[in-house]
């Protein structure tokens, strides 16, 4: 069984997901919000998606990680390396909980998870499925460096994808 690697960056904490992320995940996850991410979803819903993010370590040696303020261990998201078998390719997901948006934690996270991603776990390609009208998501991947792929297989048509280049590439 692999877990997560703690991985600290200048603000923030990426760390195993514990219980206690599942209730601002399930509000996140019934909100507007999650039209972008296959939702709103029901709380028994949301738990098995949340499951599935943490289970992923056991099962692929990568997964979802809790994303907290080092300064006083608040949750302010998730970010995670995603492949669940309807997904073509490892993917780089984010999500950053109410209250928490604007602040830049979705790009240090996302940063972090990728440079471990290309760097400690081997990966020699990475993307990220954004909904089109997710604009925020959209302007993330841009800032990280990726650049639409639209070539790409994708696990939902109107997807788009974004393909992360190595860390050295980004810089």
């Amino acid at each position: 069984m692999t877990a997560a690697p703690i991985i600290d960056t200048a603000r923030l904490r990426l760390r195993p997901h514990r219980v206690e992320d599942f209730g601002p995940y399930a509000a996140l996850f019934a909100s507007e919000r999650a039209r972008f991410m296959g939702g709103p979803l029901s709380r028994r819903q949301a738990w098995q998606v949340f499951a599935a993010d943490s289970g992923q370590w056991a099962l692929m040696g990568f997964g979802a990680w809790g994303v907290e303020r080092r300064e006083d261990g608040v949750a302010v998201g998730q970010v995670a390396l995603n492949k669940p078998d309807h997904f073509p390719e490892r993917e780089l997901g984010w999500l950053v909980f109410d209250g928490h948006e604007g602040r830049g934690y979705a790009t240090e996270a996302a940063e972090a998870a990728r440079d471990h991603a290309f760097g400690a776990l081997g990966f020699d390609t990475l993307v990220s499925y954004v909904s089109p009208e997710n604009r925020r998501s959209v302007a993330l991947a841009e800032r990280l460096g990726a650049r639409p792929d639209a070539t790409a297989d994708r696990p939902d048509e109107g997807d788009l994808v974004y393909r992360h280049p190595r860390p050295e590439a980004a810089a």
